[in-house]
Formats: C-alpha cells, sequence, structure tokens
C-alpha cells in the first residue's frame, strides 16, 4: 500500500512540473462558473440546431458568406472553444468538469431543439456525440497541461494546434483551404497557446506533422 501511495505522489509530483495546478476556488464561485459554462453550451446547441433548421437563402448575407452553418456542424470550433475552457481552468479535474458540463449542455440544448422544435431525434449522430462528449472529460484533463512547461506541454499544444490546421487546411493533397472561417479558428488556438519564441516555434513545427498524419489516417477529417 505505502508503494501505491509513492507511485501516486511521485506522479504527481512530475505532472507539477509541467503545470502546477493554481489556488483553489470557494466551491460557490466554481459552482458559478460550471453554470455559466453549462448556460453557454446550451445557447450554442440550441443556435446551431436553429442553424441548421433554417433555410440558407433566409440567414443574413454575412452568414451566408462565412457558410456558418457548416462551420457549427464541424469540429474546429469545439475543439477550440473545449481547448479554451480547459487551459483556462484552475485544476485539471476543474478543466475535466467544465469541459465535459459544456459539452453535455450543448448536446442537450441541441436534441431539446431537435425534438421539441424540429420534430426529429437522430439517435445514431447523438451517440458518435455522446461519445465525444464522455471523451472530453479525460481529453481535458490533458490539455490542462498544454499552457504548462517542458517538452509535454509542447506537445499537447502541438497536437490541438494540429487539429485546427487540419481542419483549416489540407497539406497531404495538395495544399487549399478548407473553411475560411476555420482559419481564424486555428489562428485563435495559436493565440492560447503562445509561449515563448523557441517553444512556439517547436510548437508550430509539431503542429504540421500532427496535422499530416491525421490527415494521412483520417482523409474525410477535413
Amino acid at each position: 500500500m505505502q508503494n501505491k501511495f509513492s507511485e501516486v505522489a511521485d506522479i504527481k509530483e512530475k505532472l507539477e512540473k509541467i503545470r502546477k495546478p493554481e489556488k483553489k476556488l470557494p466551491l460557490k464561485i466554481q459552482l458559478i462558473i460550471t453554470a455559466v459554462i453549462m448556460l453557454l453550451g446550451g445557447a450554442l446547441g440550441v443556435m446551431q440546431k436553429w442553424l441548421d433548421s433554417t433555410d440558407f437563402n433566409e440567414l443574413p448575407m454575412i452568414l451566408q458568406r462565412l457558410d456558418i452553418v457548416n462551420y457549427f456542424g464541424r469540429l474546429a470550433v469545439w475543439i477550440l472553444l473545449a481547448t479554451v475552457i480547459s487551459v483556462y481552468s484552475t485544476t485539471p479535474l476543474r478543466a475535466s468538469v467544465n469541459t465535459f458540463s459544456f459539452f453535455v449542455s450543448m448536446l442537450a440544448g441541441y436534441y431539446i431543439y431537435c425534438n421539441f422544435v424540429a420534430g426529429f431525434l437522430p439517435v445514431s449522430y447523438m451517440m458518435m456525440w455522446a461519445a465525444i462528449a464522455a471523451a472530453s472529460f479525460f481529453g481535458a484533463y490533458v490539455c490542462w497541461y498544454a499552457k504548462g512547461g517542458g517538452i509535454p506541454a509542447i506537445l499537447i499544444s502541438a497536437a490541438v494546434a494540429g487539429a485546427l490546421f487540419s481542419q483549416a487546411f489540407c497539406i497531404t493533397q495538395g495544399f487549399y483551404v478548407y473553411h475560411v472561417m476555420e482559419i481564424f479558428t486555428w489562428l485563435a488556438g495559436v493565440i492560447v497557446l503562445r509561449r515563448k519564441i523557441k517553444e512556439f516555434a517547436a510548437l508550430m513545427g509539431a503542429s504540421l506533422v500532427f496535422a499530416a498524419v491525421i490527415q494521412l489516417v483520417m482523409p474525410h477529417w477535413g
């Protein structure tokens, strides 16, 4: 038993060398933050389904030009939002709770609108997003360390930036833009994950490798 406690302590010490959790906020503040995140998620879920259900020609011209319907139906914006929620949480556990709460509320808003307003419920699609929401709990825990120091933090940041880049640009079958809005999403992610110049250069280089691997393994990802 003592050995197990020692192993846990060693793991905790190593993780804190990457990024040390901040001082815990009072429980009331934590609950308020999570509640706000859930409200945001629910609102975005309803908005996404409203956009899906609205005739494209009825949308304002600027939203048509930005292809906003397809933008919210793709992964980049959700990866960015999950990253922001994760890295700006005070601890990795709070990152997991906040990110998971965001996705659960987003899905609740989306599918409540589907069922009670649009009049249908796409169960298979819902199950896919439910799996993504469940995975976000563990992914957010890891992602929290992206704002830390050292090689592990750089690699985590590069994986996130690479995923965003792979949604914005094709680099394995020529070079072209998938979606203009996702260029700005990638840039926003790069800003969130910014660090010192040498580390940033390493991050950007590694992110291109991650992006290429993603597109090779999942050619229909973009």
